[in-house]
């Protein structure tokens, strides 16, 4: 059965969240039509509109955020410590733990020469600049444990060398291979409690 024009364009609206196939599509699609309100479909809109145009990156850590400084960055009480992350999934992931009290640093991307990701390519130079800066003491890398996750946690190792901060990595309490965002709090919190000097 062929849908009206504006039903298709819903669809393959639906289409673009990862995990929401053709049918999972067409079936939101469809109760968006028959069965929600004018009021929550135009508040749905509403919130879409907003959230795109207010959601940006923190300029100090690289989260996201709808301030110019997010609220960790801007909260003094945090401590002289910088955990760097590959997105703001972690971020969260880490901050429902109650466990790490230190800042962050999204990376937004992980160094991968196949895949045409250079250190230039993702949010590396304002790490280093932050580390001299602010005096960071401890730096730990809760990356990923694949390939790209360990070229970056080298390459960062390598550059912080340099300065006076002691560099560590999580606990491998994550599966080989796990996206830090799947990981439950237990697992987060024995990763937090196993790090490591590299």
């Amino acid at each position: 059965m062929k849908f009206p024009d504006s039903l298709e364009k819903l669809i393959e609206s639906f289409t673009m969240y990862p995990g929401i196939g053709p049918k999972t599509a067409e079936r939101l699609a469809l109760h968006t039509v028959t069965k929600a309100s004018k009021e929550k479909v135009f508040a749905l809109s509403d919130n879409l509109r907003k959230v795109v145009s207010e959601i940006k990156k923190c300029q100090v850590c690289g989260s996201i955020t709808d301030l110019d400084v997010c609220l960790i960055c801007s909260d003094e009480d945090r401590e002289n410590k910088i955990m760097v992350v590959d997105n703001s999934k972690d971020v969260i992931a880490f901050e429902k733990t109650n466990i790490y009290k230190g800042k962050y640093h999204v990376l937004n991307g992980l160094i991968s020469p196949l895949g045409g990701v250079g250190p230039e390519d993702i949010n590396l130079s304002s790490l280093f600049k932050r580390v001299k800066e602010e005096n960071i003491t401890e730096v730990i890398a809760a990356l990923p444990s694949d390939i790209a996750g360990e070229m970056t946690t080298l390459y960062i190792k390598k550059i912080l060398e340099k300065e006076d901060c002691t560099i560590y990595r999580i606990g491998y309490g994550l599966p080989v291979g796990a996206d830090i965002e799947y990981a439950d709090e237990i697992t987060l919190r024995k990763a937090l409690e196993g790090i490591k000097e590299m």
